[in-house]
């Protein structure tokens, strides 16, 4: 049951959210206030669009994804609440019809219990509330009150800010992990990094990987890049599994799909910059022209400077231009702005952003930095070798009003 002090608390977090411009951020933060409140596992705002007659998942947050789903109209029960306006609230989704073997019918996922509170604004449902797994199935006045509460203010600010979402085009999943568990042999134990990762990475996306320091982050970079076998699980890219390739699919998959940026930048000190470029070049199966990679970072001026006589936003841009050339389907970023200044971050970040909006290839960036997160397509946050949430941005920031 959740305290008044902490009903006021969350809802003075909602009345902050007018002054935000950061929508999406701010309405996770909310989300995520109001599911401590009330002591769930997961919260999910769903969204209506008229359009396309879709209700979409636009934020998740908590130990469940429910992040990238879309539903026809009255389809399931989001589709049910979305059609009124009063509560559903299932005290046990194992005994309910309309979640076969406890698991919504949707989204897959098994839960407990879940409560649906409409978002009505001037008498139109535009969306709901999806609470999943209280830890007392039994929702107090109070705690309905601050649901109802929550929808009311969501609702106005949504409207406010003419927050909306619908996906240009269905997303085509690259690479597809699957249960994924990683363990490493410590002292005479077992230590257990991932333990059942699922997620999808998807053709030109800037997804980024938050968690902090041992959550498994770098571990699932490793996996992905092919730099690193899972224990256990299954990874599929374009539909073809590759959960145990053997050392020559290793090497060409690292040579000629996957291309990274370091946080140390990794350059050859003995070779320029366009040298740098073109020794990556050289040992790919179908490169792009190395002098047009290093114009695309700006650097033609300094193509033959060697890394000594580079400043480290520089070297970090010969990194990503070495990375280009491959023409990789996916770009893989360890904290690539964590060893330099805010102004040569930014710049990083932007020739980032730049390959995404030119549709050149996906990112997949590691950070500890949750300011660079705004920028990103999705958010993923690893805790304890799990993923705990999977955000979708519907409105990413521009990398030149991050500020850190």
């Amino acid at each position: 049951m959740a305290e008044k002090g902490h009903d006021v608390g969350v809802l003075w977090k909602l009345m902050q959210l007018m002054e935000g411009d950061d929508i999406v951020s701010s309405l996770s933060d909310a989300l995520e206030a109001l599911i401590q409140a009330v002591s769930a596992g997961t919260g999910v705002i769903w969204l209506k669009n008229r359009d396309t007659e879709h209700i979409y998942s636009v934020i998740s947050v908590g130990e469940d994804s429910v992040a990238g789903f879309s539903i026809e109209y009255g389809q399931g029960i989001v589709g049910e609440c979305c059609e009124s306006t009063e509560p559903i609230d299932v005290k046990d989704a194992g005994q309910d019809s309309r979640f076969p073997a406890g698991k919504d019918e949707i989204t897959g996922i098994e839960m407990k219990n879940a409560f649906f509170m409409p978002m009505v604004l001037r008498r139109d449902t535009i969306g709901c509330i999806e609470l999943i797994d209280r830890t007392v199935p039994e929702l107090s006045e109070d705690n309905i009150w601050l649901i109802r509460s929550f929808s009311g203010i969501v609702s106005m600010f949504i409207d406010e800010k003419g927050f909306s979402y619908a996906p240009d085009v269905e997303k085509k999943v690259i690479m597809s992990l699957r249960g994924i568990k990683k363990d490493y042999p410590s002292g005479m134990d077992v230590a257990h990094i991932l333990k059942g990762v699922d997620l999808d990475i998807y053709e030109n996306e800037l997804l980024v990987i938050l968690g902090e320091s041992g959550c498994g982050k770098s571990t699932l970079l490793n996996i992905i890049g092919g730099m690193d076998s899972l224990t256990e699980g299954e990874i599929t890219i374009d539909g073809r599994d590759f959960s145990h390739p053997t050392e020559k699919e290793l090497t060409e998959f690292r040579r000629d799909m996957i291309g990274f940026i370091f946080q140390a930048y990794n350059l050859m000190p003995n070779l320029t910059a366009i040298e740098n470029v073109k020794f990556i070049a050289e040992i790919c199966k179908d490169p792009g022209d190395p002098a047009e990679a290093i114009k695309m970072v700006g650097l033609t001026e300094r193509a033959n400077n060697y890394p000594s006589m580079m400043s480290g936003g520089q070297q970090q841009r010969v990194s990503i231009a070495r990375a280009i050339v491959k023409k990789p389907r996916i770009i893989l970023a360890d904290e690539p702005t964590a060893a330099l200044d805010f102004t040569t971050g930014q710049e990083v970040l932007e020739l980032i952003e730049s390959l995404i909006e030119q549709k050149i290839t996906t990112v997949v960036m590691v950070t500890h930095n949750v300011e660079i997160a705004k920028m990103a397509n999705r958010v993923v946050r690893v805790k304890n070798g799990k993923i705990a949430s999977i955000r979708v941005n519907a409105w990413p920031m521009k990398a030149a009003d991050i500020v850190w």
